[in-house]
């Protein structure tokens, strides 16, 4: 891999006692990205639901309509009121 060819087309300045180590951590990326396939592969052959891994899910009907529209300043017609930004 030419480190400071990729360098130069980005516009770092890497001292030359750092290309190895550049080098190896790209190596490193690389070999990562072309195993993330397989990983896709693997979820979607097992019948596995890629949302099912993730922990961070959002919450539905944590609150009613009418308690998040009390904290709003202004409300119309059941909706948030906003000023205008476009003429």
């Amino acid at each position: 891999m030419d480190v400071k060819h990729i360098a130069k087309l980005a516009r770092l300045k890497i001292e030359d006692d750092k290309i190895a180590d550049f080098e190896r951590d790209m190596e490193k990326i690389v070999a990562m990205i072309d195993g993330l396939p397989d990983n896709e592969r693997d979820i979607l052959t097992e019948n596995v639901n890629p949302m099912s891994l993730r922990e961070d899910r959002a919450v539905t009907d944590k609150f009613t309509r009418d308690e998040l529209l009390a904290n709003s300043p202004k409300v119309q017609s059941g909706c948030f009121a906003v000023p205008k930004t476009v003429e």
